[in-house]
């Protein structure tokens, strides 16, 4: 390339357009980091209202005639029992001995051939002396949209008390209850800290996927019925 060309007014030229072009970029990143940063504050904004449902003391929780328990697996990565899992069952046993709910839904994922929430929620419970009539299942709980949804579809259940840990109650009950379903939470007691590390970066996606599902994307249970 010649001195001119290196130089001359075309240089100037090429030299400005890709400057432009650059800041374009910068300010199209900045855009997309702040539209991301705003949804997911509102996204949290909006899930954290369900707050007021959730009851972390069983004297305070309502009493129900079903309890909708949200499955997660029993054993983690390396064969340990999941804390998360445990939790769970214990506090559905409580409501359960109080008489705050009757009937357990159990609703999980049976997916993959030796993986069965369901099965190992229900058979968790049972150990524990929950009679195995009270106890329904439900295996196409996928995630936490579907689990709600389904709860009246599956078994025309519109008005139940969600069981999980704190942070899920909230966000399943904001599902349930923009579908005019009249659900509560009741939270398992939490984990320890050492185990929730993953769960911090998880549940602020989830809760922005939860809005998105409900007034953006519009998405249906994997099966309705």
């Amino acid at each position: 390339m010649s001195y001119e060309e290196k130089s001359g007014p075309g240089a100037k030229v090429r030299a400005f357009a890709r400057s432009k072009a650059v800041k374009g970029v910068l300010l199209g990143g900045a855009v997309l980091v702040l539209a991301a940063a705003v949804l997911l504050f509102w996204a949290d904004h909006q899930v954290k209202k369900a707050a007021a449902f959730v009851y972390t003391r069983i004297e305070e929780a309502p009493a129900r005639e079903y309890g909708l328990l949200l499955g997660t697996s029993r054993v983690v990565r390396g064969g340990f029992l999941n804390e998360y899992f445990y939790r769970r069952i214990r506090a559905a046993v409580r409501l359960y001995r109080a008489g705050r709910v009757r009937k357990i839904i159990v609703s999980g994922d049976n997916r993959r051939k030796g993986y069965n929430e369901p099965q190992d929620m229900k058979e968790a419970l049972m150990a524990e002396g929950v009679p195995e009539g009270a106890i329904l299942m439900d295996f196409a709980g996928f995630r936490t949209l579907d689990s709600v949804v389904r709860a009246r579809n599956v078994f025309g259940v519109t008005t139940f008390t969600v069981i999980s840990q704190k942070f899920h109650c909230e966000r399943a009950v904001y599902l349930a209850r923009a579908k005019d379903l009249d659900a509560v939470g009741f939270a398992a007691e939490e984990v320890p800290a050492r185990f929730r590390f993953k769960n911090a970066f998880r549940e602020p996606l989830a809760r922005v996927k939860a809005f998105l599902d409900l007034h953006l994307l519009r998405t249906r249970p994997h099966f309705e019925k």
